[in-house]
């Protein structure tokens, strides 16, 4: 099987293989953060696996706060919390952001401080 335009770029970033996971939802039941997600991790791999970009804008990834509960839980090996930071370096990046001006961010107050640490290191290569 081939993989997705999509696919390929998250790979490319995490070393991810998307396509090995079968949608068990391990990775959504043990995740804490569910309630505030607008997609659950396994919906936004399925999505990924679609090659659907719709998926770089949901809040999904901004709200992972990266504690690895998905990956460790995933019966293959999928490294889940990878890959919603690997959406979140696509998103910056597509949006061409440079530098992140902190007084621009309307919810900054509601955002995981795990997630804007991570912008900043993509941001600084």
């Amino acid at each position: 099987m081939s993989l997705n335009e999509l696919e390929e770029r998250i790979s490319e970033i995490s070393g991810v293989n998307v396509d090995a996971c079968y949608q068990c939802g391990k990775c959504s039941a043990g995740c804490l953060f569910t309630a505030h997600m607008d997609l659950l991790p396994h919906q936004v791999l399925m999505y990924i696996q679609r090659g659907d970009e719709s998926v770089l804008d949901n809040e999904t990834p901004w709200i992972c706060a990266s504690c690895f509960t998905c990956s460790v839980r995933c019966p293959r090996g999928v490294d889940v919390a990878a890959v919603m930071e690997s959406l979140r370096e696509l998103r910056i990046r597509e949006r061409g952001y440079e530098t992140i001006d902190l007084r621009k961010i309307e919810n900054l107050k509601d955002l995981p401080q795990i997630a804007l640490t991570a912008a900043a290191q993509k941001l600084t290569w």
